[in-house]
């Protein structure tokens, strides 16, 4: 079974046409399928050298599910470890094949074609393997050649996949770092910022945000006070009270914060950027730093003021004992409508015992 020339461009340029408009996991659904039609094969597994465990595992299989092996195991690990192809017609009577997954699902693996992904600086990265030939044929040089054409997408893919996850880590790490800054500077604590984003968190799922979006806005969360960082430490650190002129400053962070993030084009950051220009925005137009009102405030500052405010009354400080938590739920049902968003606040006081579970597992 093969194509002419011009089949195989047609092939291909319809196949880059759908994949060019997939990203993430989708992308590499729509790359391991290429790879298995181009060549005639039943099944397509992506393989990803876990370097830090010493492990492969699948990125993508079609017809099992999640694998994991060690690196020199059977004739993918054989290829990866050469850092060559291979094609194995009878894969049973070839010593270095392991019989483990067929015995498992009950497939039954005849011929077998493996080619490395290598990285820019030529280390391998994991492996394409394509299984069984259609029509019990042969895999051949040419189609190696030919899935050597997939791989090279599929190799890229995942860089580029692997990169976005490292720089999102990254993000996410300075953030930590720089929430922690500013909260360590006025006095609040590690735990603050913890359970605000886990607050945030449930807050954001009870309003009915998916999954993803709940999680983006528990990760921003901890910036919603990094404009701290530039307020001058005789205010930021004073013990008293502050007077009407350090207040004007110290509510310059909002929009200080702000500035630092909104130039970002990470989503994460711009989210970020929200929260600390919103979140101490009033629901009747009250706040600052703009004086927004209701909807006019995003839901994102509207979520995290009521956490962040939720937070500090329910903990104790220096300068305060910790609310009661019946004088706390009292306090937030009369700031409906005035403080507060009051759909969030009925969210809130009508699932009173998840929050208080959050603040158990986190202790000031």
């Amino acid at each position: 079974m093969q194509r002419t020339s011009s089949e195989l461009l047609n092939f291909i340029f319809l196949r880059i046409g759908e994949i060019a408009t997939s990203d993430g996991d989708t992308k590499l659904h729509k790359l391991s399928e290429m790879a298995r039609d181009i060549v005639f094969a039943d099944r397509c597994t992506i393989w990803i050298c876990d370097k830090a465990h010493n492990v492969l595992w699948t990125k993508v299989s079609h017809g099992v599910g999640h694998i994991i092996i060690k690196p020199d195991n059977g004739l993918v690990g054989v290829a990866i470890q050469s850092k060559n192809p291979l094609i194995v017609n009878e894969v049973y009577t070839d010593h270095r094949f392991n019989t483990d997954i067929d015995k498992q699902t009950g497939y039954m693996t005849k011929t077998m074609m493996v080619i490395p992904m290598k990285d820019a600086q030529g280390q391998v990265t994991g492996a394409i393997q394509v299984i069984n030939k259609k029509d019990d044929a042969d895999f051949t040089a040419e189609d190696l050649t030919h899935l050597n054409l997939a791989t090279t997408y599929v190799t890229e893919s995942i860089r580029s996949m692997l990169l976005l996850q490292e720089i999102d880590a990254t993000q996410k790490e300075l953030i930590n770092i720089m929430s922690m800054v500013a909260e360590k500077r006025s006095k609040e604590t590690g735990e603050h910022i913890q359970r605000v984003a886990a607050y945030t968190k449930l807050l954001a799922t009870l309003y009915g945000m998916d999954e993803a979006e709940a999680t983006l806005l528990s990760e921003a969360s901890p910036m919603h006070d990094v404009g701290k960082i530039a307020i001058p430490d005789k205010i930021i650190q004073k013990p008293g009270s502050l007077n009407p002129q350090e207040w004007e400053v110290m509510k310059t962070h909002a929009v200080l914060g702000y500035n630092m993030l909104k130039n970002s084009k990470r989503k994460l950051l711009q989210t970020a950027a929200i929260i600390a220009h919103e979140h101490h925005e009033r629901y009747d137009g009250t706040g600052y730093p703009r004086g927004l009102a209701g909807e006019e405030i995003h839901i994102y500052g509207r979520i995290v003021a009521l956490a962040d405010v939720f937070d500090a009354l329910n903990s104790k400080r220096v300068y305060k004992d910790a609310w009661k938590l019946d004088e706390i739920f009292l306090h937030l049902e009369k700031q409906k409508a005035k403080q507060f968003d009051p759909e969030l606040v009925d969210l809130l006081l009508s699932n009173k015992e998840k929050f208080v579970n959050i603040q158990d597992k986190v202790h000031a």
